[in-house]
């Protein structure tokens, strides 16, 4: 009878975290808190994670090791922009979040607003790379001149219409730091669904619509995130949130712009650090022929498959550090990172079990390309070494951001990725003729150690001092 009672009282939780009740997390349970926040949150990282690898899954069904490892190279560059969208999105739920625990909805809203001008103005810039110089970025990240002609049409498509990455993290962080987790899931489930509709569409044709080939995956991916975007605005227009913006609230005012870019400056630039680092193990990777890039571009779909989900339970742990430092809680701040970051630990100790168990399987999914297979597989075994330390790792860096410390993250990140990563691979791959599995080695080595730097000056507590 007792587990009955859990089960369906978990049930209703669940039930109640989809269906995005307004709740005060400030005052509920730290456990309820979580769970509340997360589920929505860990389901709206599945979701973005899922558009990459549906794309890889349709796309390998052409037997085209070019096409796979376009996507791979376009991917890598896409980073930037990410970091640029997963950094402004960290300032716009720093923002947002400490507004509403100080239960100054006003402001909330104004802050919000900045963000969203300040998105597309970024957005638009990045545009006109993509119009105008995608062959040049391949040729600059190694891609030979048949891969470029045969498939930068992807590249331009992703670079070009990246206004629709933007908005969707923005967007999201705006809703996840009001509490409104729900509706970012809602929106990127939307967009995915349009996404593997479309693709097989676009990518193999039909009817009057001809075979874009990889092209296609491009059309299809950019056409669902826009789909989502206009979700976002309309809940963000006309819905009943606790955020909602009108006309007016999109005046530029540059004092909020101001202390956006810098609350956005340290997360940005951690994603940017991050990003950096891994088009450098891409450059190095491609030096060992498409078929390694291909199966290391596969193993890459399905790690950001797993982690990003871990990236929800971090995104609800940095909504509670922010809302409760808002409402003058640090000590229920700081219990509630340690308790995410516990729970995060539980899911991606499973994930590496499964990898282990089943890297070949299912990497099998995406390509019967033997060397690309293999290669693959080391990848997904090697890199899942390091989640356990990563779980919290990442919690706690993405609590330090909530909190409006994005300075403490970055440093972590500079050093562990650009002083000990890059290095690394390098070394082992090139200097030592370890190979690729010396790119592989690193990353789960540096991951982890950044992991322990973390949880070491996060337990020192400055991080509650600081103002946003």
């Amino acid at each position: 009878m007792s587990f009955s009672i859990k089960v369906n009282s978990l049930f209703r939780l669940f039930k109640q975290a989809i269906r995005g009740d307004q709740q005060d997390y400030t005052v509920l349970s730290i456990d309820k808190a979580i769970f509340l926040l997360s589920i929505p949150m860990v389901l709206e990282m599945a979701m973005e994670s899922l558009f990459a690898v549906v794309d890889a899954f349709f796309v390998g069904q052409l037997h085209d090791n070019g096409a796979i490892a376009t996507i791979g190279l376009t991917e890598s560059m896409l980073t930037l922009i990410y970091s640029l969208a997963m950094g402004l999105g960290m300032g716009a739920t720093a923002m947002v979040s400490r507004r509403v625990g100080e239960k100054d909805f006003d402001s909330a809203k104004v802050a919000a607003s900045q963000v969203i001008v300040v998105g597309i103005v970024v957005s638009l810039a990045v545009s006109v790379v993509g119009i105008f110089f995608s062959e040049d970025l391949l040729r600059l990240m190694g891609g030979s001149e048949t891969l470029i002609k045969n498939n930068s049409g992807y590249t331009r498509w992703m670079i070009t219409g990246n206004m629709s990455i933007m908005m969707l993290f923005l967007i999201n962080g705006i809703f996840r730091g009001a509490g409104d987790a729900s509706i970012a899931m809602r929106s990127l489930m939307l967009a995915n669904i349009v996404n593997m509709m479309l693709d097989p569409i676009f990518i193999f044709g039909l009817g009057p619509i001809p075979a874009f080939g990889v092209e296609g995956a491009g059309i299809a991916t950019t056409t669902g995130r826009s789909i989502g975007v206009l979700y976002q605005v309309y809940h963000l227009v006309k819905g009943s949130g606790m955020i909602k913006l009108v006309w007016k609230d999109m005046s530029v005012k540059w004092d909020i712009i101001w202390r956006l870019i810098v609350i956005s400056a340290g997360g940005t630039g951690q994603f940017l650090i991050g990003s950096g680092s891994w088009i450098f193990l891409y450059r190095i990777i491609s030096g060992f022929g498409e078929s390694a890039l291909a199966g290391y571009t596969f193993a890459m779909r399905v790690i950001v498959f797993a982690i990003l989900p871990a990236w929800g339970m971090a995104n609800a742990a940095a909504t509670l550090v922010g809302q409760n430092l808002g409402a003058g809680f640090p000590d229920r701040a700081e219990k509630s990172v340690w308790r995410a970051a516990f729970f995060n630990m539980i899911f991606l100790g499973v994930v590496t079990v499964v990898f282990f168990l089943l890297a070949r399987p299912i990497l099998g999914l995406f390509s019967t390309d033997v060397e690309a297979l293999e290669q693959g597989v080391l990848c997904l075994q090697i890199v899942s070494l390091g989640y356990v330390f990563y779980a919290y790792g990442m919690v706690v860096n993405q609590s330090f951001n909530g909190a409006g410390d994005t300075r403490t993250p970055t440093l972590i990140s500079f050093v562990g990725f650009w002083l000990f990563q890059i290095p690394l691979a390098y070394l082992l791959a090139d200097s030592l003729n370890v190979g690729t599995i010396g790119v592989y080695a690193a990353i789960s080595i540096a991951e982890s150690l950044m992991a322990v730097a973390g949880i070491v000056i996060f337990r020192r507590g400055k991080w509650k001092l600081t103002k946003v």
